[in-house]
């Protein structure tokens, strides 16, 4: 990672960011074009359909037509898509400002504006980008340059990121946390801080994992007395995660018990005198069926 290649934000965090190169963000301007020329195609279709009754109406509708596509198109989806537009997107780039903040609407309408009057299809036709990009050692363009901005690799493709362990101690006490309050910003800054805290100098760590877990527990509450910063931070973001996954997981689907046979009727014997097979005086002769004559 080459020290161009680093940006240090407002809270003094180092960001290493992967610049996008010549050729992905060439493919990525390329798709940008098919995706104005088609919308121009659109319009022009229009225009025919309708009947503009003069010529003068017909050479302003193509030239506000013109207007929107190649300035409304990049300056809108870059100013609502967090610096994507759908080449860059596909390309997996992302245009953010030199201090790695997302881009507001001005970085947005001034390179808008440079890349269709200088740097594309301009009065340099192209050259204006490509030579800057290949100069500059943050491949930027004229237009990245006077809006203050840079192109990064916003997709890498097999980059694993370190698990957030849940610190044992804390687990009881991030289990019955609410966190609604924990912001997606909030979240992604002490994820990112997690991850550099070791390329940190001791006092810039220190003093910004105190800022981003008194952050925190204003927004969840108290931790038990005697938690590091870095714990606390490290069990809220774990817990964030562990429900966000639960909560992905479907209920799990158990066939239901099969019915039990009822149990058969228990009926005892009767009580029989045991019998005695030595006859008496006194009792009567047996019958020829077997059976002593009633009485």
């Amino acid at each position: 990672m080459q020290a161009d290649d680093q940006v240090i934000t407002g809270e003094a965090v180092v960001i290493d960011l992967r610049l996008a190169g010549v050729g992905s963000r060439g493919i990525a301007a390329l798709i940008d074009m098919l995706v104005s020329y088609a919308a121009l195609f659109v319009l022009v279709f229009v225009m025919a359909a309708f009947d503009f009754g003069s010529v003068s109406a017909i050479i302003t509708f193509l030239l506000v037509s013109v207007v929107l596509v190649l300035v409304g198109y990049p300056v809108a989806m870059e100013t609502l898509w967090r610096g994507r537009t759908l080449g860059k997107a596909a390309m997996g780039l992302r245009v953010v400002r030199d201090d790695g903040g997302p881009i507001r609407f001005r970085h947005a309408f001034v390179r808008g504006l440079m890349g269709v009057f200088v740097d594309k299809p301009g009065v340099t036709y192209y050259l204006g980008s490509l030579i800057p990009m290949i100069a500059s050692s943050r491949s930027k363009r004229l237009g990245d340059m006077v809006a203050g901005t840079v192109v990064i690799q916003d997709r890498v493709p097999g980059r694993i990121e370190a698990p957030i362990m849940m610190p044992p101690p804390l687990a009881a006490w991030a289990a019955q946390l609410d966190l609604s309050g924990i912001s997606d910003d909030l979240a992604l800054r002490m994820r990112h801080f997690l991850g550099r805290a070791a390329d940190l100098t001791p006092a810039t760590r220190v003093g910004l994992e105190q800022e981003l877990a008194a952050e925190a527990v204003a927004r969840v509450g108290p931790p038990p007395a005697g938690a590091p910063a870095w714990a606390v931070i490290s069990a809220v973001l774990a817990e964030r995660r562990r429900r966000a996954f639960g909560a992905q997981q479907p209920a799990p689907q158990f066939p239901p018990p099969a019915p039990f046979p009822p149990p058969a009727p228990y009926f005892p014997p009767p009580a029989t005198a045991p019998s005695d097979p030595t006859p008496r005086p006194d009792d009567p002769p047996p019958s020829a069926g077997g059976f002593a004559p009633p009485g």
